[in-house]
């Protein structure tokens, strides 16, 4: 009977091990979870405060193009035209290359950042 007894007793004492490990278990992958979280968002806001202060300061070099290119070209409207069609040219690189501009690193940094062992 104490070897049934010991038995038992250690039976119980693997369950209760068994469930302190699944807890620790979620708890880190609670902490995980919400170190990357920290990452992803503070990533996009500093690239979001980036992109708006590039298209900011894009805008600004854009006009002061129009006025230089007022006398060389004959008048506000025809330098306007070009500010517009160099910009247009502009969307329409960003939309041809989207891919290799935006989407494949945005894809990379995911990548990284979610499926690779942070304890390496």
């Amino acid at each position: 009977m104490p070897t049934e007894n010991k038995t038992v007793d250690s039976i119980l004492q693997l369950i209760t091990e068994i469930k302190e490990y699944v807890i620790l278990q979620k708890d880190y992958a609670k902490l995980e979870l919400v170190e990357k979280l920290t990452i992803l968002i503070s990533t996009l806001i500093m690239v979001l405060v980036i992109t708006l202060l590039g298209i900011v300061t894009l805008f600004y070099v854009l006009f002061a193009l129009v006025y230089v290119l007022e006398p060389l070209v004959g008048g506000l409207p025809t330098s306007l035209s070009i500010i517009a069609v160099i910009s247009l040219l502009i969307m329409a690189f960003l939309a041809i290359f989207r891919k290799k501009i935006i989407i494949n690193p945005l894809t990379k940094f995911l990548v990284k950042l979610f499926l690779q062992d942070s304890n390496k």
